[in-house]
């Protein structure tokens, strides 16, 4: 990734919420992207113990300054989660005030999951370029796990939150989920991409990157022949 870019990939367990074992099992990844020159970053899908992940950012020498919302899910973004309290969003704009960049289609379900109000929130779409300092990230609509689900791309690093695991891709039966939505995202969307971008997902389930064109090659869900066996695979 080319200079001034920050890059940082935070792992539960590892660097934040040590001490909390719901955390450590979801083995969430949260990002930090910023422009080193500047001393500021965004934060991807901030939750479960924001003060480590701000503390991480601020140990770099980097103040967050806007966070991008992957989806909805309250492990990414803080709320109930089976009878557990997610601590996200709010905390965050709590030590470090900012715009949340949401896509249109996942913000009632942010606000509803977190509280937040629509004073805080940048509603994105498909294309759109969120800059920090002198480093853009560009947003990139991928429903199917949710309906409001984004990528963020930048430079050679595609952040891929719960669209796409190095295996397997995310859950398509919870509220927004889509399976067919999820085959348009995985065989066009996100298909017309180069395969030398690094894929980092929202989840340590099967490693924590790889090179997108590497995980074309050994995703089976990405190797499905037609739309029919699609959904068999998925169950429908």
């Amino acid at each position: 990734m080319p200079e001034p870019t920050y890059f940082r990939q935070l792992k539960a367990g590892r660097d934040f919420g040590k001490n909390n074992p719901v955390a450590v099992g979801m083995d969430n990844f949260i990002y930090l992207i910023g422009d080193r020159a500047a001393g500021q970053c965004l934060v991807v899908d901030p939750a479960w113990d924001v003060t480590s992940i701000v503390n991480a950012a601020t140990a770099d020498g980097m103040r967050i300054t806007g966070a991008l919302v992957t989806h909805w899910h309250p492990d990414h973004v803080g709320g109930p989660l089976m009878n557990h309290k997610v601590e996200g969003l709010p905390k965050l704009l709590e030590l470090s005030p900012c715009k949340v960049h949401v896509h249109k289609g996942d913000v009632s379900f942010v606000k509803m999951m977190t509280g937040i109000s629509d004073g805080d929130i940048a509603v994105r779409e498909s294309g759109d370029k969120v800059k920090v300092g002198a480093v853009e990230v560009e947003c990139l609509h991928t429903p199917g796990h949710t309906a409001g689900s984004m990528c963020f791309r930048c430079g050679n690093a595609l952040i891929a939150g719960d669209t796409l695991f190095l295996q397997g891709c995310g859950r398509l039966d919870l509220p927004g989920g889509s399976i067919d939505e999820m085959w348009t995202t995985l065989t066009q969307r996100l298909a017309t991409l180069p395969g030398d971008l690094t894929l980092y997902p929202g989840h340590d389930y099967s490693g924590a990157s790889a090179p997108l064109e590497d995980v074309r090659r050994t995703n089976p869900i990405l190797n499905a022949p037609d739309v029919s066996a699609w959904r068999r695979m998925m169950g429908r």
